[in-house]
């Protein structure tokens, strides 16, 4: 197997593993030809490995189809929410055996506007979030930076006016934060019934909270999975959204940024193989 090694040194464990992440995987019979961005590879290459975070997975997923390659995952984020959800092991050995191995799963891959994702992509507290932090912080503090950020987030937070469009159907409402996610895993707590990474649906999650109270009652909801019957979440699935909201607000998708609304959300169906542990 002949990859492209894709490192993000700004990644929470990603500072000198380049060469630790090249020798696992040479000592399995994967042949690094390249290390960096994908655009201008020479070709032929068999798979891309990104050793980083979600957003660095995100950023390959275009080069990936269009080669028509799998992508191998050594997870190196805060999160890592593509690896818990495909159950890819966290030690950089594992991972690597993991790609050696071949076993591929095919995952549907959401865009936002054209730009690619995985888990999910936000407009509201989150992206205001995403915003706040810089990746020396994450990397220094890792989880406990978001956490910092997200209180910062809520304690500014101002309802935003949004009509959403699926199945011929207009809703308009307001909300703090809308999430369409591509997976049943997200924002680092967040694990929903009935949702899965190759299910060919979007799920749209919108937090439209009174008080603190009903804020904890949704985050209590969906930790627990729930997204149905719950005060202050509205959840709605479609194969594709339409957002505008009542001026731009930012989005992020996979933590990075991605543009401004309006945004128009749509789904490559079972389009990316990403290898999986036997």
């Amino acid at each position: 197997m002949r990859a492209l090694l894709v490192v993000n040194p700004n990644a929470r464990r990603g500072s000198g593993v380049e060469a630790r992440v090249r020798a696992a995987l040479t000592a399995r019979g994967v042949e690094v030809v390249a290390s960096g961005r994908p655009s201008g590879v020479p070709r032929p290459i068999d798979a891309i490995v990104v050793a980083g975070g979600d957003g660095t997975i995100a950023g390959v997923v275009p080069q990936a189809l269009a080669f028509n390659v799998p992508v191998g995952v050594v997870p190196l984020g805060t999160f890592n929410e593509l690896a818990r959800t495909l159950d890819i092991p966290p030690s950089i050995d594992a991972a690597a055996a993991a790609i050696a191995a071949g076993r591929t799963r095919s995952i549907d891959v959401a865009q936002v506007n054209g730009v690619a994702y995985l888990s999910e992509a936000s407009i509201g507290i989150s992206s205001r979030i995403a915003a706040l932090q810089t990746p020396q912080e994450k990397r220094r503090f890792g989880i406990w930076a978001i956490v910092a950020s997200a209180f910062h987030a809520f304690a500014h937070a101002r309802p935003i006016h949004v009509r959403v469009r699926f199945d011929d159907v207009e809703h308009c409402f307001k909300t703090i934060q809308l999430t369409v996610a591509n997976s049943h895993r997200f924002g680092g707590v967040v694990h929903v019934e009935d949702a899965a990474i190759d299910d060919g649906w979007l799920d749209l999650y919108s937090v439209e909270i009174a008080n603190p109270l009903e804020a904890v009652g949704v985050a209590h909801a969906l930790r627990l999975g729930r997204r149905s019957g719950v005060p202050g979440l509205r959840a709605y699935r479609a194969h594709a959204f339409e957002i505008e909201t009542h001026r731009p607000h930012h989005i992020t998708a996979d933590g990075e940024p991605a543009g401004m609304t309006p945004a128009r959300f749509t789904l490559l169906p079972k389009a990316l193989r990403v290898f999986v542990p036997e």
